[in-house]
């Protein structure tokens, strides 16, 4: 096979999702149908996509799990006007980045042993000081 594609099934195996999540991605517009390529094979017919597109794209809908709505009207372009930006929380550590947005945090804390800090009203009082 092409060294250019990579199979559906190797794409879940590399990733560690499920089929139903690929297919509501395509759904909801991330991922559109055109990459999905149908191909003959020894055992039947697979599906394959090009790594040069769906690696990239894979990794941006991971990175942005907090935000998939927000993501598919971006790549779509369906909104008519542009937003302001949503301010959220991003968080990287060994895994990569996670995103959070602000308004559906219900609570960050710093935890050091038995003591706590709420630090999400801090974050919110950056914001309406506009101290970004």
């Amino acid at each position: 096979m092409d060294e250019r594609l990579i199979s559906k099934k190797e794409l879940l195996d590399i990733y560690g999702i499920s089929y139903g999540a690929l297919y509501r991605w395509k759904r909801m517009g991330l991922i559109p149908e055109d990459w999905f390529l149908r191909r003959s094979t020894p055992t039947g017919q697979e599906t394959f996509f090009r790594r040069e597109q769906i690696i990239p794209r894979m990794e941006l809908i991971l990175e942005r799990k907090a935000g998939l709505d927000e993501l598919a009207d971006e790549l779509n372009h369906t909104k008519e006007a542009s937003p302001a930006p949503k301010p959220f929380l991003l968080i990287q550590d060994a895994y990569g980045q996670h995103r959070y947005p602000l308004e559906a945090l219900d609570s960050v804390r710093l935890v050091l042993g038995e003591q706590q800090t709420e630090l999400l009203e801090n974050l919110k009082g950056v914001l309406n000081h506009g101290e970004l």
